[in-house]
């Protein structure tokens, strides 16, 4: 089995190294790369894996997943760069896996030795219970039999699909963003709730839980094949399914519209993505 360097211990990368772990990852193929000593010594507790320097850890990796803040970036690059080049006489070719939000392929393959392949991911905070969504994208030199062992690698902490690296500020602005967008969604619906007379522990419990409901609805549907070819309308199709004709929900949608909710999602998600564009490192 491939051996795994993650550079950044902080909680991006300790969910990462959970999800490996749970899904039968070896502790022997997995090391960790954590400065602060405090949470190197939680680490190697917690987990009981190997936490080092960058260039210890670099050293035997077949892949190296970089998750620091994108402040980090820069040195913690550096210290990779040199690491693969001392290692370049032994027969292992690295894959450098970036997770860092808005820092491009072109950024790494500037600064580490020529021809390194280098694959972008960008998951979203589902990460943490092993229900993320992960978006990739292969730089110049990464092939296609090394994106899908990327793949596999995060397939341990949810779903994965690849898109150009052009697409990828338009994930981080409907999947990374997401989130914050669904929990707001459910601090309104509970709120309103406990407008019309629910208790709020009541009102919680039925939002959390209709919401979980109705999006497991909606993926045994995508998953079922039925809709292979028109997927984008079987959310549609399934609202339509639960909305009578003159009846209550149809009432609440209808207030849902004239309230411009549709516009005040696509404009959150607009701004997002240009935000995301604005924050972006793409070169040194």
């Amino acid at each position: 089995m491939s051996t795994i360097a993650i550079i950044g211990g902080g909680n991006i990368g300790e969910a990462l190294l959970s999800g490996l772990l749970r899904s039968g990852r070896q502790v022997k193929d997995i090391a960790v790369a954590e400065r602060v000593a405090s949470r190197a010594r939680y680490l190697a507790e917690t987990y009981s894996v190997l936490v080092t320097s960058v260039a210890d850890a670099v050293q035997n990796a077949e892949f190296i997943i970089v998750a620091v803040k994108p402040s980090d970036v820069a040195s913690v690059t550096d210290e990779i760069a040199d690491a693969v080049t001392r290692g370049q006489a032994d027969s292992v070719e690295r894959v450098l896996v970036t997770i860092v939000a808005g820092v491009s392929t072109a950024y790494f393959e500037a600064k580490l030795p020529a021809g390194v392949p280098v694959v972008r991911v960008m998951p979203n905070a589902p990460m943490v219970v092993g229900a993320a969504v992960s978006a990739l994208a292969k730089g110049r030199f990464a092939s296609q039999e090394q994106l899908k062992e990327v793949a596999a690698v995060f397939d341990a902490v949810g779903s994965v699909l690849t898109v150009p690296e052009s697409q990828l500020d338009a994930v981080t602005a409907v999947s990374g963003s997401g989130p914050a967008y669904f929990f707001l969604m459910v601090e309104a619906l509970v709120d309103a709730g406990v407008a019309a007379g629910l208790s709020r522990a009541v009102a919680t419990d039925l939002v959390v839980q209709t919401l979980a409901g109705s999006a497991a609805m909606l993926l045994e549907r995508m998953e079922d094949g039925r809709e292979a070819s028109d997927l984008d309308t079987t959310p549609a199709r399934l609202r339509a399914a639960v909305t009578s004709p003159a009846g209550t929900t149809a009432a609440g949608l209808t207030e849902l519209e004239r309230g411009g909710f549709r516009a005040a999602v696509s404009a959150a998600v607009a701004a997002a993505k240009t935000r995301a564009g604005q924050l972006g490192i793409t070169s040194e």
